[in-house]
C-alpha cells in the first residue's frame, strides 16, 4: 500500500470504525465516560486523540466520586 492509501484507509477508520466515536466527541465538545483498567472512569472531554487511543483530555472528573453522590442521593 502506498502512503497515500494508509492514510485514507486511517481516515476512514476514524470516521466509520470505533474510534468515531472519540472523533465526534472532539467536534461536538462532548464528555465520553473513559474506563480504566483500575476500574476506575473517568468523565472528561477529548482535546485530540490518536490511532493508539492516547489521549489529551481536560475537564476531568473522577466518576466513582460522582456515582457514589449519585447513589447516596437516589437510592
Amino acid at each position: 500500500m502506498t502512503e497515500e492509501e494508509l492514510r485514507k484507509l486511517e481516515e476512514e477508520e476514524f470516521n466509520t470504525g470505533p474510534l468515531s466515536v472519540l472523533q465526534q466527541s472532539v467536534k461536538n465538545h462532548t464528555q465520553i465516560l473513559i474506563s480504566c483498567r483500575n476500574n476506575r472512569k473517568l468523565l472528561a472531554r477529548v482535546k485530540a486523540f490518536d490511532r493508539h487511543c492516547n489521549m489529551v483530555l481536560e475537564n476531568v472528573k473522577e466518576a466513582s466520586f460522582l456515582l457514589s453522590s449519585f447513589m447516596r442521593y437516589h437510592v
